[in-house]
């Protein structure tokens, strides 16, 4: 793959695990987009949706890994489905790709524990589960994304872990208000104590397009491409524990806590973007609660 692929405009998929649930997907606890995998019923609606995202205009999709991480499936007690669940997410989205061979496949690597919260387990923890997912994603995909990642060192611990599958990473790092991220560290922390050689792009991945914008000027000057996958969430700074919280008492949609905002239209979402792409953002996309006509809105800027 070529290392300046996002030198130019790209457009990304949207939020798939809010995505599946809009479409009828019944929530099994907190795996989300997982159940997906879990329940051979959806695996079409799973691929559909993959699709309708691409023909949107999405050129890359992202595997439905975001819940196939070991720890979340613990918490669901389906971690015997680990290997298999990973895999049939990177088969799904090869089948997409299949049918539509000018899209790449992004491997997803989520945070291997909580959501929006930076990880303290030991490196060596943190690092084998990065490991053991990207080696089930990896024949099935182009490159891989860090998503949703919330401080420097699970960043650096995600790309020793991929080393060895000689492939190149975009950054998806997390800011869930303000300018830092939920670890303390600041996003030029990123590229400053990091040395990166197969870096893609950095990415602000499922932030609002408001604090996007209030982030904005420090992307830029990283001297590398970059750009977004914006939500429709009210926020990403829920209440400390709220995952486990969530697990014990909710419907399992997780806009239940966040909230969902009404405002941002596919119109209204495409305006934030243009501005982005106007400073110079190449790598467009969405992330929870945005559909495939909010990225219908974003292709049209390219």
């Amino acid at each position: 793959m070529d290392i300046d692929f996002f030198r130019k405009t790209r457009i990304f998929d949207g939020g798939m695990g809010q995505e599946l649930l809009a479409r009828g997907m019944e929530p099994n606890g907190t795996l989300w987009s997982a159940n997906a995998l879990l329940d051979e019923q959806y695996h079409q609606l799973l691929l559909d949706t993959h699709l309708d995202f691409i023909n949107a205009g999405a050129e890359i999709i992202v595997t439905a890994t975001f819940t196939t991480r070991r720890l979340r499936l613990r918490d669901n007690n389906v971690e015997d489905q680990f290997e298999y669940l990973n895999t049939k997410a990177g088969e799904i989205a090869k089948k997409a790709k299949d049918l539509n061979p000018h899209i790449l496949v992004a491997g997803g690597l989520p945070p291997q524990n909580l959501t929006y919260e930076s990880d303290t387990r030991a490196d060596h923890e943190i690092q084998e589960n990065f490991y053991e997912q990207a080696e089930l994603l990896d024949p099935f995909v182009d490159f891989f994304y860090f998503d949703v990642l919330s401080s420097v060192r699970e960043i650096q611990l995600a790309i020793e872990a991929i080393k060895s599958f000689n492939k190149p990473y975009l950054i998806g790092a997390h800011i869930s208000e303000g300018v830092k991220l939920p670890s303390g560290e600041t996003i030029s922390d990123i590229v400053n104590k990091i040395e990166h050689n197969n870096l893609l792009g950095l990415m602000l991945s499922c932030v609002s397009p408001e604090n996007y914008e209030q982030n904005l000027e420090e992307v830029k000057n990283l001297g590398v491409p970059f750009g977004f996958k914006l939500n429709a969430f009210i926020t990403t700074k829920p209440k400390a524990g709220y995952t486990t919280t969530f697990n014990k008492s909710s419907s399992g949609n997780p806009n239940e806590f966040l909230g969902v905002r009404e405002d941002l239209t596919p119109k209204k979402m495409s305006e934030f973007v243009k501005a982005f792409k106007e400073a110079g953002a190449t790598i467009l996309g969405g992330c929870c609660e945005t559909r495939p006509s909010h990225i219908l809105e974003m292709a049209k800027l390219k």
